[in-house]
């Protein structure tokens, strides 16, 4: 059968279970965090949270982790997801997202996802906030309408990149490779060196190429690595395994 990258947007977590990965990420709240969460799914079930149930608390943590981390996002799937979202709202957030970090060009095609009317950010009244407060400096001019202090911007609401890196690999990974997706290839192999590549390309949502060249890469560094410390030779066909399918 040939491969198929998957196209479908991921099921709506349970609560429980975003909230594990929120932390996984980085985000301060009280859970036990699911160290190998997926970066960009996970920020875009966040948003929703966000704009579509009103759950400013998440809304904001979110918004202060792009600002720590957004270099690190991998810009290329965050427009596929957001892109394809059915919430208008979400869309917006993104899009005013973009205006915001417009500094980090890779985010630019987020602005094309919402192209509609401004935002409110409260179901009712923002209009009466944002004149007794004033806009939310971050989103002035953009898509979304955001009182002042509605969404707190307090740093210790999430980790720094240097406590993150010790935490998810994958951020380590593209620390190391950038915010690619043969930074997510990588991270798959290492979690599970025997993956067949369709499955790794799929788990890391790219192509098929992208993530056999990376497999190839990875099972050469492996080799190198076994000949060097005299890894036992059982270990070093579990991990020569990858790329073979």
């Amino acid at each position: 059968m040939a491969f198929n990258r998957a196209t479908s947007p991921e099921a709506v977590p349970a609560p429980g279970e975003l909230t594990a990965r929120m932390v996984g990420i980085g985000m301060s709240f009280a859970a036990k965090a699911d160290a190998d969460a997926d970066i960009e799914s996970t920020l875009v079930h966040a948003s929703a949270v966000g704009m579509d149930e009103g759950d400013l608390r998440v809304l904001a943590v979110l918004t202060t982790w792009l600002d720590v981390h957004h270099t690190h996002v991998n810009a290329d799937r965050l427009v596929r997801l957001v892109g394809s979202h059915p919430s208008e709202r979400v869309r917006a957030y993104w899009a005013a997202i973009a205006a915001w970090l417009r500094k980090d060009r890779r985010l630019a095609r987020l602005a094309g996802v919402y192209e509609g009317a401004r935002v409110e950010l409260l179901p009712t009244g923002t209009a009466f906030q944002v004149q007794r407060r004033g806009e939310d400096e971050r989103f002035t001019g953009s898509k979304l309408l955001a009182p002042k202090g509605t969404l707190r911007d307090r740093p210790e609401d999430v980790l720094s990149p240097e406590v993150l890196i010790r935490r998810h690999a994958g951020y380590r990974n593209r620390v190391l490779m950038g915010p690619s997706f043969r930074a997510d290839v990588w991270t798959a192999l290492e979690h599970a060196p025997g993956l067949s590549i369709a499955d790794v390309a799929r788990k890391a949502s790219c192509s098929f190429a992208t993530a056999w060249q990376a497999a190839q890469d990875f099972r050469l560094l492996r080799a190198a690595e076994a000949a060097t410390t005299g890894w036992p030779a059982r270990r070093g066909r579990r991990h020569g395994s990858v790329g073979d399918g």
